[in-house]
């Protein structure tokens, strides 16, 4: 089986440090094509050297995270459009909104986003969406700039069936995360994958975050060699063979991310 871990954080240190290792291990694993996100200038410049040193496995997004949009410069937009022309690069983001932690004024969130909606539709990119108890003001947005951007990933997708519709109804591709596989914050999740159309469905690590609480014994961090994990639960709630959301999964994220 082919996985596709279509969202890695593989710049954060706890993984950068042993990259090569990390690599390897996902590789074992059957993970054999991984989509490192960028989360603000710095990192997307850092995601992209990370492509250059490992490009046959690695491909990368650049944006600025709504955590980090009050920390932006000023000339943000030219720098990800710069860095935005690197082969390697497949969508604008991890952009959106975050008014649960709030780390940057809900105001400046709005302007960043946007901004980046923009310039997905100008350079015909995805984008690639983060967003926490902020769906109806971004979806508000999203639908002004449904027809002008070309696919759309509600990544980290954490919701229930009516979140889950809303964003099907702006024709977003639906990624999952090792949150599924939470016995305690997952239910939901749960019940809505049910309703996720095949065609729409990416897994993703979100490693080293979210480490699937079904893996035992524990390790001590999330990697995307651990991607096999999620879509085994998958397969389960779904009623469908391993191998079928492998493959299916592995054919959304080469049209997803292919330029």
């Amino acid at each position: 089986m082919r996985w596709f871990d279509s969202g890695v954080n593989l710049t954060n240190g706890k993984l950068y440090r042993d990259v090569e290792a990390v690599l390897e291990r996902a590789a074992a694993a059957g993970v054999e094509k991984l989509l490192v996100i960028g989360t603000n200038v710095r990192e997307s410049a850092d995601a992209i050297a990370l492509c250059d040193s490992f490009p046959k496995q690695l491909l990368a997004t650049v944006g600025v995270h709504p955590h980090d949009a009050a920390a932006a410069e000023p000339n943000f937009i030219n720098q990800l459009r710069e860095l935005a022309n690197h082969e390697n690069v497949v969508a604008i983001g991890e952009c959106g909104l975050d008014f649960n932690r709030n780390y940057s004024p809900q105001a400046i969130q709005l302007e960043v986003f946007e901004a980046q909606l923009a310039l997905a539709a100008e350079l015909q990119l995805p984008v690639y969406l983060h967003e926490r108890d902020a769906q109806q003001q971004q979806c508000d947005l999203l639908a002004r700039y449904q027809a002008k951007i070309p696919r759309m990933l509600a990544h980290c997708f954490t919701g229930g069936k009516k979140e889950l519709a809303r964003y099907l109804e702006l024709g977003c591709y639906i990624g999952i995360t090792g949150w599924l596989c939470d016995e305690r914050r997952g239910l939901e999740l749960q019940q809505a994958v049910l309703d996720i159309p095949a065609d729409r469905l990416l897994l993703e690590t979100d490693a080293p975050f979210l480490l699937p609480r079904t893996i035992r014994p524990r390790p001590a961090q999330n990697e995307p060699c651990y991607l096999p994990e999620i879509g085994q639960f998958l397969a389960q709630l779904r009623h469908q063979e391993v191998r079928e959301i492998a493959a299916q999964t592995w054919q959304n994220s080469l049209r997803f991310f292919t330029k």
